[in-house]
This record gives C-alpha cells, sequence and structure tokens, in this order.
C-alpha cells in the first residue's frame, strides 16, 4: 500500500496547511526545511499537502526549525498521531486508487455535501445492480472477484448516510432529467434503481431534485458533474477543513478549495437550485418515469 493512501485524510490536510503557515511564518524555506530534517525537498511539499502520513519525530523537528510555540507543538503532534490512522477503505488495498482514496476520506467526514450529477445517478445513491452494470461496461477484462470488490466499496460508502455516530451528513443532490432516462440494460434493475432514488430521498438528512430537461441550459452545463464538500469546525485547532470541490474524471480527479474557485462552483449550485423541480415535483416524474417502463 503506497503512503498516499495511509493514514487519515483530514487531519494530514489540516497538518499539512498548518505546517505550512508555522514555516511561511518563519521565514524558512522548503529547501532549508529540507536541510533540518535531513530528508528530500519533495518530502516536505507532499507533508504539507495532505499526501502522507507524518512521524511524530518529524512533526517535532518541524517545530523546532519553524520555533513553534508550546501550544501549537502540542496541536502539531497530536494532528501527526492522527495521520497514522486508516480508514475502512484501506482493507480494500490497490482496489481503490490513491486519489479516489483521498475523496472518501472527505466524504466520511463531511457535513455537507452538494452534488450534481449530469451523466450517471451517484454512487451514494446506487443500487448494487446499477454499480455492478458500470464498472462491466468500464473495465470488461476485469474479473468478476475484482467487480465485486469495487461494488462493495460502494455500497459501504452509502453507510455514511444512515450512520448515527457520528451524524450522517446532509447530502443535497441535483440530477439531470437524462440520468433518470438513461438506462442500463437490464429494464427491471433499473426500475429498481429508480425506486431506491425515492426510498433515499425519504431520508431526513438526503433531498433529491430534478434539473429537467425543459428547463434549459444550466451554468453546470460547463462544469460537468461536481460535489462541494463542507466541514464541521475544528475545535481547539489553529486549522479548519476548507470547503472543498471535487472533480472526478477518467484517469484521476481535482480538488479546490481556494476562495475564488469554490465561489465559482456555489455560484452554479444556486443556479441549479433556481432551475430544478421541487422535492414533490421530482417525485412526481422519477414515478412517471417508472410507470413508462412498466
Amino acid at each position: 500500500m503506497t503512503d498516499e493512501t495511509s493514514g487519515s485524510t483530514v487531519p494530514r490536510r489540516q497538518l499539512g496547511r498548518l505546517l505550512t503557515q508555522l514555516r511561511e511564518g518563519a521565514s524558512v524555506s522548503l529547501d532549508a526545511a529540507a536541510e533540518g530534517l535531513d530528508c528530500s525537498r519533495q518530502k516536505v511539499w507532499r507533508i504539507e499537502k495532505g499526501l502522507v502520513p507524518v512521524r511524530v519525530v518529524d512533526a517535532r523537528a518541524m517545530c523546532e526549525i519553524y520555533r513553534a510555540p508550546e501550544d501549537m507543538k502540542a496541536i502539531v503532534t497530536g494532528l501527526a498521531k492522527e495521520t497514522r490512522a486508516k480508514g475502512w477503505w484501506h482493507s480494500y488495498g490497490e482496489i481503490v486508487p490513491p486519489w479516489f482514496s483521498l475523496y472518501v476520506g472527505l466524504e466520511s467526514t463531511a457535513t455537507l455535501m452538494r452534488r450534481y450529477d449530469s451523466e450517471l445517478i451517484p454512487g451514494l445513491l446506487q443500487t448494487r445492480e446499477y454499480a455492478a452494470e458500470l464498472f462491466r461496461r468500464k473495465n470488461p477484462t476485469m474479473t468478476e472477484a475484482e467487480r465485486e470488490k469495487l461494488v462493495e466499496v460502494r455500497m459501504h460508502r452509502q453507510h455514511v448516510l444512515t450512520r448515527r455516530l457520528p451524524s450522517a451528513p446532509t447530502l443535497k443532490a441535483v440530477l439531470s432529467e437524462a440520468v433518470l432516462r438513461r438506462t442500463i440494460p437490464d429494464r427491471r434493475a433499473m426500475a429498481g434503481q429508480l425506486r431506491h432514488l425515492l426510498d433515499m430521498a425519504a431520508l431526513p438528512n438526503v433531498s433529491l431534485r430534478v434539473l429537467p430537461l425543459a428547463a434549459g441550459p444550466p451554468l453546470a452545463s460547463e462544469t460537468g458533474t461536481f460535489v462541494v464538500l463542507d466541514f464541521p469546525q475544528a475545535f481547539g485547532r489553529a486549522s479548519t477543513e476548507p470547503t472543498t470541490v471535487y472533480l472526478e474524471n477518467i484517469t484521476g480527479a481535482l480538488y479546490l478549495d481556494r476562495p475564488a474557485e469554490v465561489a465559482a462552483y456555489e455560484h452554479v449550485w444556486s443556479d441549479l437550485e433556481m432551475l430544478a423541480s421541487d422535492e414533490a415535483e421530482s417525485e412526481k416524474m422519477i414515478n412517471m418515469i417508472i410507470e413508462e417502463r412498466a
């Protein structure tokens, strides 16, 4: 297992930002920090980007180099210990790529997820049959065992919406009408998938709205599918996880958290909320599509 898939996602990112602030505040360059730690510049950069877990001895050494105050040292070492923890998804090994492992960690920590899907039903709302068909089409040479492992990861992820502790996050989903009408070969399985959407929408923490094709092209036509994740306040810590926009493609993903980037997607989300049908109308549309296929 590679370093990128080890450790707890949010503490790594928080620690990375905190160490960056301390280094820059002390006017220490990346090269000087690397020299002080007797390591490569790349290692320091990877720590600051939250890509790797951090040894407590390295965290303490960085605090010394940056002349961090005692109370800050305690926060840094505490976060360093948390970066060594592993999430449930690590038990699935290499089947979960590093770039997606980061997202699963963020998803499991978020308090609010807002997502727009233009092509497919999102993973958190998929049935086993629908997910299996997508993986079958994506990689037809994959063995049945490998495909089942991927489906299991997707099914496990869905527990985040029904967990009790910590409290389940709120999911606000807007689906293009095209997503509902784009069927998989097994028509009965597709009907089951649409009924499952209605069941999930009945959860108190899930809001499901449909963007009708008749509403015209939204601003999201230029963005495609995206997720905006919001996180709880980090009490007692100097760094809070910022709102993050997640964009996935066939070879990897982008994580955007600069204020201007987030603001652009907040604007797109506001446009979607204005154009999408309300929850009651969306439920009617899904039922209508189910009846059309009966």
